[in-house]
């Protein structure tokens, strides 16, 4: 669970001087009466201050009874998967780490605890490094289970060297958050999203439409989870992302990236094969279509044919009938025998009438045309 670390530098340093303030009137006046009102925020208990558990909550924080008092007490610079967060599904191995704790920490067992620089966070909870009856750091113990990996939250560092040790020993051994076959965790995450497009990548393009589209629909789900681990690994700010040593996360990113860039390679080659088959089935459809219409051609023709010699047979049983029901043939035509006619001479043709009775030639007229003459031919 991650500790709060907002708030300014000032207002951490006047909160550890009201408070050394506070417990230094508090020496000096013992005894005496006081007017004065006390300190609203908590009281914060001293380094060595004993308690007793009195349950755990998660796999960094417990509840303890401190001089009669319960408090809430978070382990420092050790930060372990969330359980508790309202606003968050329970993280991987989060129970297995409050498990842990449970058994570093039974109920009703004493502890020390022992503060830093700042002693409460913005919650109220008591910041400390724990200590058991054998005197062993529990939040380095928790760290070496593998269950929470060291964090630095200012101004707090004094216990983060032994639990970043602590938490090298759980790495080198592969314990809990590095674990290799928990399968919620990072590394076997990207293992199986890079496996799942291998898988696919390595299978031979389908030849229907119907598995190529399933096959791009399984990367684009695989390109996704690669995307949000890519992601997360970058950011490195996850507790689980935060157990692994820079070269882990380095092999982990090249992973991720030769995964992505060959689903990528083979998205364009189903899309590639998709265009081959669509141009594939418009050439089969378009000869499918042209052979239908030569046959119905073909069938046309012949129907057109079988009706034409049908028609003929049916014209020729015709003739045939009306032959057979013909009268009886005529006797032969004999011709009669050709006799020329004689010769009879043309008779002379008559004298041709005058046109024009009575017109005897032209006529010469005297002056004024009372009166006229035969015109003399010259």
């Amino acid at each position: 669970m991650l500790l709060d670390s907002s708030g300014s530098a000032a207002r951490t340093k006047a909160a550890g001087l009201a408070i050394a303030v506070a417990m230094a009137l508090t020496a000096c006046s013992a005894g005496s009466a006081t007017t004065e009102k006390k300190d609203a925020r908590p009281e914060v208990t001293s380094a060595g201050d004993q308690a007793v558990v009195v349950r755990v909550i998660d796999g960094d924080t417990f509840e303890a009874s401190v001089n009669g008092e319960q408090k809430t007490v978070r382990l420092l610079n050790v930060d372990t998967p969330e359980t508790k967060d309202p606003g968050k599904p329970v993280e991987c191995m989060g129970p297995e780490a409050t498990k842990a704790l449970e058994q570093l920490l039974p109920v009703g067992s004493s502890v020390r605890l022992e503060l830093d620089k700042e002693p409460l966070d913005k919650y109220g909870r008591t910041l400390a490094g724990v200590f058991d009856s054998s005197e062993s750091l529990v939040n380095a113990e928790v760290a070496r289970m593998g269950f929470g990996v060291p964090v630095v939250f200012e101004p707090n560092t004094k216990f983060y060297p032994p639990v970043a040790a602590a938490f090298d020993e759980a790495r080198t051994k592969g314990a809990g958050l590095n674990s290799s076959d928990i399968a919620c965790l990072p590394a076997q995450r990207v293992d199986r999203a890079a496996e799942v497009i291998e898988e696919i990548v390595a299978a031979p393009l389908a030849t229907a439409a119907a598995d190529l589209d399933r096959s791009h629909t399984g990367l684009v789900a695989a390109l996704a989870t690669v995307a949000a681990l890519k992601t997360a690994a970058t950011a490195k700010k996850h507790v689980h992302w935060a157990a692994y040593d820079a070269a882990q996360l380095t092999a982990m990113e090249n992973r991720l990236d030769s995964a992505a860039k060959a689903a990528s390679a083979h998205q364009a080659a189903i899309g590639a094969k998709k265009k081959d088959l669509v141009a594939a089935a418009a050439a089969a459809k378009k000869k499918k279509l042209a052979e239908a219409a030569a046959a119905a051609k073909k069938k046309k023709l012949a129907e057109a044919a079988a009706a034409a010699a049908r028609q003929a047979a049916v014209a020729a049983a015709a003739e045939a009938e009306r032959l057979r029901n013909l009268p009886p043939a005529p006797a032969p035509y004999v011709p009669p025998a050709y006799v020329p006619p004689a010769y009879v001479p043309p008779a002379a043709p008559a004298p041709a009438p005058n046109p024009y009775p009575g017109y005897n030639g032209p006529r010469c007229y005297a002056p004024g045309g009372q009166s006229w003459t035969p015109c003399s031919k010259k």
